[in-house]
């Protein structure tokens, strides 16, 4: 199947506001369930390793597609996926049609590793080196390099990187005045004329050191204190200590807790959350030291590069200004959880309801009973069944929904709790078509963009549509949701995507569910959650047939 994904790229490539808060979601790991792995050091050289024996499988071409199923009974068994195996790549798409399980695009993991966006007036550009062996740390706000492959292109050993490591983290280097990083949380074209400046001024080899390394990994010098604060230091942290433009920043506190944080033009969470479910698999059940061992006697001040960028007063100028909006807009954000610990996705299939539409219809349930209203609402859903492909939109907001929201918040009294699990089902049910149909490509968001992106390419006048009060409204998306399970995530968050919005990362556990939400001024967070927590109350008790408390 196929998918034009330029358009795509251009979107997020051609957008000039910063890509912190705006674009940039992240993803925080469980931890290690061996207590002592946590140290600090331990953690941060097993993930590396990982990271890079993920790196290696991927380019030697070894890592198996992911599938997506949709009848897992019949195609998520080991005689569909021997028989898939030994089919020509041509034709394995017509062996996974009959099993209705389609192995899933990898067109965009190449750029994981060695990749960067790069600041370009009016477009950025996405460059990959993959001939560079470095991996960057990030300690203090201070730049260190150092390779992680040998000249034949095998892992240095482990020991010798926890040396470097070690060596990295007791440098007491102090921060410096200008921390170079808050330049990428700068709106894209004002960076892009600072690059240029950086670049003439004598940094052009560094800046290529900063570009081209395998991945960053950003070590922090504090404790993680609770999840609150994890999602803030993951999502925006103080800006000193994050390469915003790198296709992924590893980020390790002192406390061990580790996360991901992902530039999105390159890709979306499918590939991120796939090496991020590897790596959490390798670093806990494979991992390369133990908190024992000892590192390598290798003298690291010479294996280690300290990276040193040359300041004219335009781009201090440029720093200084950048710190400034960047804790003004940080200032202005909040974020706030819960955790429903009544149930989770076990009960609710016991139910035959889908989990995934439990927890959007507990979003509409709550933004009614905080605003009198429902609002456009905007579930991603992948779709890299296709080649290339991107995303699609669930569009969660529905007739049914809004019908069983207010039955509900308004009026619960007044229908049984047999009427209102029908209502629940009827709700189940659509959400489930919509789900396939986005997945499948039957979408329209992306269809309505492609075209409007036609018009302008060619110079049409806007069709009406698009002038259309409503489409407008559809696209101001207040509630902006988004879930990702696997037994490796903590919990991942992102920003609003409007102003007035919400940010809303969730995810439907085995017997629990969690909500990540984030917000500007003029929304409450807290609130809003509050509100979740009722709705989720409210059908938990419909479910068990008891009445419903005003």
């Amino acid at each position: 199947m196929m998918s034009s994904s330029g358009p795509w790229f251009d979107m997020y490539l051609t957008a000039r506001d910063s890509i912190v808060l705006n674009f940039n979601p992240f993803m925080a790991f469980n931890p290690d369930p061996k207590p002592e792995y946590n140290d600090q050091l331990t953690r941060a050289t097993n993930m590396t390793v990982s990271a890079v024996r993920f790196m290696k499988t991927l380019r030697a071409g070894l890592l198996e597609p992911e599938v997506f199923h949709l009848n897992p009974v019949k195609s998520d068994t080991d005689t569909f996926k021997r028989l898939i195996r030994f089919v020509p790549s041509s034709l394995s798409w017509y062996g996974a049609y009959l099993v209705n399980a389609y192995p899933l695009d990898m067109s965009q993991y190449f750029r994981l590793f060695n990749s960067t966006r790069l600041p370009r007036p009016s477009r950025d550009e996405l460059i990959t080196d993959d001939k560079a062996r470095h991996l960057l740390v990030l300690r203090k706000g201070n730049f260190y390099v150092f390779d992680v492959l040998d000249r034949d292109g095998n892992i240095v050993s482990a020991s010798e990187i926890q040396a470097h490591l070690k060596y990295i983290l007791s440098d007491n280097s102090p921060a410096p005045e200008f921390p170079l990083a808050y330049l990428t949380s700068e709106n894209r074209d004002v960076w892009a004329e600072l690059r240029q400046k950086l670049e003439s001024g004598g940094n052009e080899e560094a800046l290529r050191k900063v570009d081209s390394a395998v991945f960053c990994l950003c070590l922090d010098d504090f404790p993680i204190k609770d999840l609150v604060h994890l999602s803030h230091n993951m999502l925006h942290g103080d800006g000193s200590n994050r390469w915003f433009d790198k296709s992924f920043n590893l980020i390790i506190a002192k406390d061990g807790t580790a996360a991901v944080h992902f530039e999105h033009a390159w890709g979306d969470g499918v590939a991120v959350l796939r090496f991020f479910n590897e790596v959490f698999k390798d670093s806990t059940q494979a991992p390369a030291i133990t908190p024992q061992g000892q590192p390598a006697s290798t003298d690291s001040s010479v294996a280690v590069q300290k990276l040193q960028f040359r300041l004219n007063d335009a781009i201090k100028t440029g720093i200084s200004a950048a710190k400034e909006k960047f804790d003004a807009t940080m200032k202005t954000l909040t974020i706030d959880f819960i955790q429903f610990h009544r149930g989770g996705k076990e009960f609710l299939k016991k139910q035959k309801l889908s989990p995934d539409s439990v927890a959007q219809l507990a979003f509409q349930m709550a933004f009614l009973r905080q605003y009198g209203k429902t609002v456009a609402t905007y579930e991603s859903c992948s779709t890299a069944a296709f080649k290339h492909g991107r995303t699609e939109t669930i569009r969660p907001a529905s007739v049914f929904t809004r019908r069983c929201s207010e039955a509900f918040v308004r009026e619960p009294s007044k229908h049984s709790a047999g009427e209102l699990q029908q209502m629940m089902a009827e709700c189940s049910k659509y959400h489930g078509q919509l789900t396939r149909e986005a997945a499948m490509g039957q979408g329209f968001d992306r269809h309505l963009f492609a075209l409007r992106y036609l018009a302008a390419a060619k110079g049409v006048a806007l069709p009406e549509l698009y002038l259309d009060p409503a489409y407008r409204q559809i696209n101001h998306n207040i509630l902006s949701t988004s879930t990702l399970t696997s037994p490796a995530v903590n919990i991942g968050g992102f920003a609003p995507v409007v102003p007035d919005g919400f940010g809303i990362g969730y995810a439907v556990h085995d017997n629990w569910i969690g909500c990540n939400v984030s917000c500007y001024p003029g929304r409450n967070a807290r609130e809003f959650l509050q509100c979740v927590h009722k709705a989720l109350e409210d059908m938990f008790d419909a479910m068990e047939g008891k009445s419903i408390k005003t």
